[in-house]
């Protein structure tokens, strides 16, 4: 970290749907750039004046950019970062981006038991995740890494079961797709690089306690 890095403050923040909801909270406690946008063509984008550096990064990215002291800060999904397994600090549950990472199945394949689902074929974008799940019940799954529309692989042949992030369930039952387990709820976290946080205490401890303040406010409105 050089003398230049401890001016500034570096906050990750994640494409996609957590994009907006994690600018307006930084926002609202005055944490601002001129022309900090999701599809800005800059990489970085920086207030100067406030000393403050914003990274815009693919999700699944986020955590490494935080872990690596690249970012000193960031806002990210708990799925991400139970899939990704990082050594970052996890300072602050933010409340919002609520998702739920759960087990669905055709429903013409539901069973009685999660047992009975042993040594199928599991499809999942959270390959970690889901082993460590299905370890966790003592059964053993083929687990498939993909990328895109989990739903596609029951419909195909390709697994018989997913992993995957839902928020309505809409999306299952388009598909015809039942849940069969909940694995864990997820919802937006505030993390820190482990040397960032001790040598830069005084200001991302402010920033903490203004997120407290204003998810308990928020929460109680």
């Amino acid at each position: 970290m050089t003398s230049n890095d401890m001016d500034y403050l570096t906050i990750a923040l994640p494409k996609g749907k957590l994009f907006d909801l994690s600018a307006n909270m930084l926002a609202k406690l005055g944490y601002t750039a001129e022309g900090l946008s999701e599809n800005s063509r800059k990489l970085v984008i920086t207030n100067e004046a406030a000393k403050i550096r914003f990274i815009i990064t693919k999700t699944a990215d986020l955590p490494t950019y935080v872990e690596y002291g690249a970012a000193d800060i960031g806002i990210i999904g708990k799925d991400v970062l139970l899939e990704e397994n990082k050594d970052v600090y996890e300072l602050l549950d933010l409340k919002f981006g609520f998702c739920r990472m759960m087990v669905a199945v055709p429903q013409a394949l539901k069973q009685d038991k999660l047992s009975d689902y042993a040594h199928m074929r599991v499809a999942t974008k959270y390959p970690r995740v889901a082993e460590s799940f299905f370890h966790s019940i003592g059964i053993q799954m083929e687990i498939i890494k993909l990328n895109g529309s989990i739903e596609l692989a029951p419909m195909v042949g390709l697994a018989e079961i997913i992993v995957d992030l839902v928020e309505t369930g809409r999306t299952l039952k388009e598909n015809n797709l039942v849940e069969v387990a909940q694995i864990h709820p997820a919802t937006a976290r505030f993390i820190a690089n482990r040397v960032s946080f001790k040598m830069k205490f005084e200001r991302i401890n402010t920033m903490v306690e203004g997120l407290k303040t204003l998810v308990e406010s928020e929460g109680n409105a």
